[in-house]
């Protein structure tokens, strides 16, 4: 099996998961779903983000008990399928649109169950495969990821939602490709994976000798350096991956960047992301995982510059643009609001968009200030006054645009290198883990793992939000994730020693 270079069945069963229930974090955390439920509720972003909230806390919460569980003889497969199936029955539910509670109960359960699975499946790489092989099965399982639920089902979905303009069909058969394509591509993993290392004890189910095996493992991570030093190194790199995900399209938005042009950049991330992952594997093999970890996080220590320099670049000029657009548009604010509640702020944000084309006097004639014709004069006059202002001050919006053009190039570039480091970050993070921990224990140590990787999103936000608010410029809120990939960076290489050392033992 070490010197083989085809997969075994076993081997290719643990990557087709991937494959398979990648699309559920595509289509219903990220892409799609998001945006459908904010628009079917009122609040519906709020309500979503507490749902998020709750099932990730459960499921961290949670982790380090369920490996302790999962660790005995016969447990991880029965949980794994128990969570799986779980994940793909509740999520139909999701398509009940006109019943808030319905959706909500889908999403949170239905997430518990993805997360839960994806916590067992990370851990059965111990017994599917070697450690010489882990990076590479590893990389090809986040490959086949991105290939799979990432791209396939995902622009499928999209074709579906343009084809039929976003009607109740589509968004349905956007949740249900989720649940058919999931359990479909999860039955080789089913039929063909098993747990090879697990430990026999007697009373294993009792909760009080439960929570004494989870306080040992932890006291076992404390003492066993190694381990201690890379999952304090993953905390903070892995909090700047998951920060640098979670805000790219709201701080390409912040920036005035099209929405059409950032799905296109996550597609191309994806698509890049396939041949990255497998590279990195190699990578690994003939640098060490820890060097070729240290390379990544320097890749994203680029990105968080590039992010930056885009944002520096246009910010200003997007402030005088549309402090220019508004104080033309000012005088009007009073007797439009009058007439029609928020036409206003509509029209300063179709404006806005109007002038950044190349036939700007075309795309501002075309908008419509007012639903009805009866206030057509004032209409006209707003219009009008709002153009020549605009056109007196023509090297403002000049400028804007030049600053735009930059800044589109400067994402597209950093979408592109977020695609070489991301799936290959994650996997060989993954697979370097668990050459670390004892594999009769894998799930119990993936426990503690994955409470690092769900609550490890937690300071980046935060440092970008404070930043951002105390400075005005979302930029610098980009440049301060640098400390967390510095101090994830700085501990790999500190730990050299340890790290290097336990792997080749």
């Amino acid at each position: 099996m070490q010197t083989q270079k085809r997969f075994t069945k076993k081997e290719k069963s643990w990557i087709m998961y991937d494959w398979a229930n990648s699309i559920y974090a595509t289509n219903i955390m990220a892409a799609i779903y998001p945006s459908i439920f904010a628009s079917a509720f009122e609040g519906g972003d709020i309500i979503w983000g507490w749902g998020t909230s709750v099932a990730t806390f459960l499921v961290a919460i949670l982790a380090p008990f369920l490996g302790a569980i999962a660790d005995h003889k016969g447990m991880k497969k029965k949980l794994f399928t128990a969570f799986a199936l779980i994940g793909i029955l509740f999520t139909p539910l999701m398509a009940f649109f006109g019943n808030l509670k319905l959706c909500m109960i889908g999403y949170v359960v239905s997430r518990l169950g993805f997360s839960g699975s994806c916590l067992f499946y990370d851990s059965f790489l111990t017994d599917v495969t070697t450690d010489e092989r882990m990076d590479r099965v590893s990389s090809w399982g986040y490959a086949a990821g991105y290939i799979g639920g990432s791209t396939i089902p995902f622009i499928i979905s999209i074709g579906m939602l343009l084809i039929f303009d976003y009607s109740h069909f589509a968004q349905v058969f956007s949740v249900l490709i989720v649940s058919a394509w999931w359990f479909i591509f999860s039955i080789p993993f089913l039929l063909n994976v098993k747990q090879e290392h697990y430990i026999e004890e007697k009373g294993a189910f009792n909760p009080v000798q439960i929570i004494k095996n989870v306080i040992g493992t932890f006291k076992e991570i404390c003492s066993h350096k190694a381990i201690l030093f890379f999952i304090i190194a993953y905390f903070f790199y892995i909090d700047g991956v998951d920060t640098v995900i979670s805000i790219s399209t709201a701080y390409g938005a912040t920036l005035g960047l099209g929405t059409t042009g950032m799905i296109l950049a996550l597609l191309v991330t994806q698509i890049v992301a396939v041949p990255c992952s497998i590279i990195f594997a190699r990578l690994s093999e003939k640098f060490s995982a820890r060097k070729a970890l240290m390379g990544a996080v320097a890749v994203y220590i680029v990105i968080c510059i590039v992010g930056f320099v885009m944002g520096y670049i246009i910010e200003p000029d997007q402030a005088a643009y549309k402090k220019m657009l508004s104080s033309g548009a000012a005088p009007y604010e009073e007797r439009v609001n009058a007439q029609e509640d928020g036409a206003y702020a509509a029209f300063l944000k179709e404006a806005e968009e109007a002038f950044k084309g190349s036939d700007a006097e075309k795309a501002f004639g075309e908008i419509k200030v007012f639903e009805s014709e009866e206030h057509a004069e004032l209409e006209t006059e707003f219009k009008a006054a709002v153009y020549q202002h605009v056109s007196a001050n023509i090297a403002v919006v000049d400028e804007f645009k030049s600053s735009l053009s930059i800044s589109t190039i400067l994402f597209w570039s950093m979408a592109c290198l977020v695609g070489t480091v991301q799936g290959g970050i994650q996997a060989v993070s993954r697979s370097y883990f668990g050459k670390l921990v004892p594999k009769e224990r894998s799930n119990e140590f993936f426990g503690f793992f994955d409470i690092f990787g769900k609550f490890s999103c937690v300071i980046g936000p935060a440092l970008y939000a404070l930043i951002a608010s105390a400075t005005g410029y979302s930029c610098y809120g980009v440049l301060v994730l640098i400390v967390l990939f510095g101090l994830g960076l700085a501990t790999l290489i500190l730990s050299r020693k340890h790290l290097d050392s336990a792997v080749s033992a």
